[in-house]
Order: C-alpha cells, then sequence, then structure tokens
C-alpha cells in the first residue's frame, strides 16, 4: 500500500515536463553520456527523497502540528501543479528538437544535469517537502513509500533516457505535449483531492 503510494505519487510528479526532464530526454535523443545522466537524477531523488522522509519524521515528532500544515501545503502545491499542467494543455506550444554540434564532456554533462537537479526548487519542494509531508500519511511505512517513490525515480529516469529516440517522432509534434500536461492535470488532481480527503 505504501509502497505503491509512493511509486505512483512520484511517478506523478517527475513526469511534469521541465527544465532536468528536458535536458534527460534531449541526451538520450542524441546518444550522449544517457546511462551516467540517468543514474545523477535517479541517485538524486533518492537522496533528497530519503532526507524529506527521515527529516520529516523527526520534524514532525518536535512540531505535532507539522504533519497536518504539511499536508494542506501539499494540497495546495498539487493543485497549482495540475492548474499550470491544465493551462499549458490548452495553449499547447510546447515540443522538443534534439541539440546539435560536438558531443560535449561526461564532467561538463554531469554540471549541467547536476544545476539542473540540485539548483531547482521544483525538486526540492517535489521531493523533500512534498514526498516528505505526504510520507506522514505513513506512520509505520515510511520506508516502504520512500521505497515507492525511488523506484519511480529510476524507472523514469532510465525509461526517458533509454526510450528517447522512440520518442523523438512523437514529441516534435506539440499536439504530443499537449495530451501529456492533460493526463498530468487529471493526475495531480486526483492526487490532490485525494490528499485533502486524506485518502492517499
Amino acid at each position: 500500500m505504501a509502497f505503491l503510494a509512493g511509486l505512483k505519487l512520484g511517478l506523478g510528479l517527475i513526469v511534469a515536463i521541465g527544465a532536468q526532464n528536458a535536458f534527460v530526454l534531449r541526451q538520450g535523443l542524441r546518444r550522449e553520456h544517457v546511462f551516467a545522466v540517468a543514474l545523477f537524477c535517479a541517485l538524486s531523488d533518492a537522496v533528497l527523497i530519503a532526507l524529506g522522509v527521515s527529516g520529516f519524521a523527526l520534524a514532525s515528532g518536535a512540531l505535532p502540528w507539522l504533519p497536518e500544515a504539511l499536508r494542506w501545503g501539499g494540497v495546495a502545491f498539487l493543485g497549482w501543479y495540475a492548474l499550470r499542467s491544465l493551462i499549458a494543455a490548452i495553449r499547447g506550444g510546447e515540443h522538443l528538437e534534439a541539440g546539435r554540434g560536438a558531443a560535449p564532456s561526461l564532467r561538463a554533462v554531469l554540471a549541467t544535469v547536476a544545476a539542473f537537479t540540485w539548483a531547482n526548487p521544483h525538486v526540492w519542494l517535489d521531493t523533500v517537502v512534498l514526498l516528505g509531508a505526504v510520507s506522514a500519511q505513513f506512520p509505520g511505512a515510511r520506508f516502504g513509500f520512500a521505497s515507492g517513490a525511488i523506484t519511480a525515480s529510476f524507472l523514469f529516469f532510465f525509461a526517458l533516457a533509454y526510450g528517447a529516440r522512440l520518442l523523438a517522432p512523437l514529441f516534435a509534434r506539440p499536439e504530443a505535449w499537449r495530451v501529456l500536461d492533460a493526463g498530468i492535470a487529471l493526475l495531480m488532481g486526483s492526487l490532490a483531492w485525494r490528499l485533502a480527503a486524506g485518502a492517499l
């Protein structure tokens, strides 16, 4: 139960279009340092998720009002995510083109993906704040919840990086992004509703 909830929420959050995912997809399209990029992103998520779940457990012991406050903060954040994705689906215009030119070094690629990961406030909000808050719904199964969310990160980043060539023709079309954004909006909205109802 906790593992599946973590897996579902982890996938729902990570699928959202952003700079990090676009970079991973672009590296996959170019077939440059694909394994290293996917592994870096997945391991970074694992560290941040563990930090959020364990740190939240310690903080909630000292501040008993914190779980409820963060639960409603999570509802607001998921609702905003859903609205943003819905607006993107309606407006359209997103597309992705593979980059061109000489292949950068592994060090340069990892430095870039590190900036997209560790300097991105949305990554911190998703992993440390939101997943940490939702883990309070599973007081005896936080490890299972965290394991599900970490598994989601590994599955997603490796699937995205290595499946990029299959997706290249599809995501050259703006309509594909609109469908993806609409799906994300529905998922995030349902998660916000369930979290508000205490059913997540």
